[in-house]
């Protein structure tokens, strides 16, 4: 009994754990708008790869044409687009000269699709500052303002930012929130992170990254992550361990993103993403994921077995329900602070559940090399046992 006891206190201290580093993160990750206004204008390269974006492309690159900031150029390439993200393009090109249009080059052995276009992308850019974005990103007209504020107020060569997330379908509501932002606000405490310096605590979102081209380029840029499938934390690492300076912003109120349109691009993105981000080591993602199974749902599942009937040891079902309320708590910040719903609050065993499987099957698709996006097939990795 003192065993199960003490794995019941365990599952309760780590939810305390992670709701000390997400009080902490909501009081160092400041919202984007609220640096002092830049106190020059450096020239910013906002630069969008696009393949078969038609739904996408034309309220992006207009929501940069209305940026407030004054000196701004937005490249966009089409990636080998077989709908009529091209056509738009030129219709937008044809009403505004700061946007310039790329067509582009045939994909090259040993690369993702993505990386090549942002490294033509790059390429072309005569900006001091690279913005790479997404194509299914919306922002505000102050969001470069914003980033470029950022960027002087601290210093940094990397500024990348979290993203209003907009989620409809039901797989959209469970997974995105958790993968895209729940594990930097919980697990990742920016401020150790910022004073320690070491790579592996450091992150970027790939929606939001503002680049000093000195430093994209010191690092290698595109080309030395040609191959990493989670292109955006493997850069954040490549600038840290280069000794540059990265911040992380809340972009919430400047930007928004509907990351994946219902359940099918769901399963695709993560399943090429997931098991990427532990580095295609086998044992610590099945390891990961599984503990957090057992931490957010086990309590649940301990408490419904009591309400039924069962024999519940006091210690255990109060242990149980003193997790619940901390989980509660953590997944009530979280929610708050991204303007999620918060009615996914009381969803959150579900959440992490879909997690779980997304992991494992990202896993299984890697380990098959039946990873794809946007109709090609991804690279098969080396995989590593741990």
């Amino acid at each position: 009994m003192n065993l199960i006891i003490y794995h019941y206190f365990s599952l309760a201290a780590f939810t305390a754990v992670l709701l000390i580093i997400a009080l902490s993160n909501w009081r160092t990750l400041r919202r984007l708008g609220s640096y002092p206004d830049p106190t020059h204008w450096p020239r910013v390269s906002v630069l969008i790869p696009a393949r078969n974006e038609e739904a996408n492309i034309g309220p992006c690159v207009r929501s940069f044409l209305a940026q407030e900031y004054p000196d701004l150029e937005v490249i966009v390439l089409n990636d080998h687009s077989t709908d009529r993200t091209g056509a738009i393009l030129t219709e937008l090109q044809a009403a505004d000269m700061r946007l310039r249009v790329l067509s582009g080059r045939e994909l090259p052995q040993g690369w993702l699709g993505k990386h090549w276009a942002c490294h033509q992308l790059s390429q072309a850019a005569t900006g001091d500052l690279l913005f790479f974005t997404d194509a299914d990103t919306r922002h505000e007209p102050r969001s470069v303002w914003s980033g470029v504020a950022a960027q002087q107020a601290e210093d940094a060569d990397l500024v990348t930012a979290m993203p209003r997330e907009e989620v409809v379908t039901w797989a959209e509501k469970l997974a995105v929130p958790l993968v895209m932002q729940f594990g930097t606000f919980a697990f990742l405490p920016l401020a150790l992170s910022y004073r320690l310096k070491a790579p592996t605590l450091s992150t970027a979102i790939g929606q939001y990254m503002l680049f000093r081209k000195a430093a994209y380029e010191a690092i290698g840029g595109y080309a030395a992550v040609r191959q990493a499938a989670v292109d955006d934390l493997t850069l954040a690492r490549l600038t840290v361990a280069g000794g540059h300076r990265w911040r992380m912003a809340d972009a919430t109120g400047e930007v928004r993103c509907r990351m994946y349109q219902g359940p099918h691009q769901v399963f695709e993105g993560f399943g090429k993403n997931l098991f990427a981000g532990f580095e295609y080591r086998i044992l610590p993602c099945m390891i990961a994921w599984l503990w957090l199974a057992i931490v957010f749902i086990q309590p649940w599942l301990t408490i419904l077995a009591a309400v039924v009937g069962a024999e519940i040891a006091l210690p255990l079902l109060t242990l149980s329900a003193l997790q619940v309320m901390l989980a509660l708590t953590l997944f009530g910040l979280f929610y708050r602070r991204f303007e999620l719903p918060l009615y996914l609050i009381f969803c959150y065993p579900l959440t992490v559940l879909m997690g779980a499987a997304l992991a494992f099957r990202s896993i299984f698709l890697t380990l098959r090399g039946r990873s794809t996006w946007k109709g090609r097939t991804l690279l098969r990795p080396k995989v590593r046992l741990w």
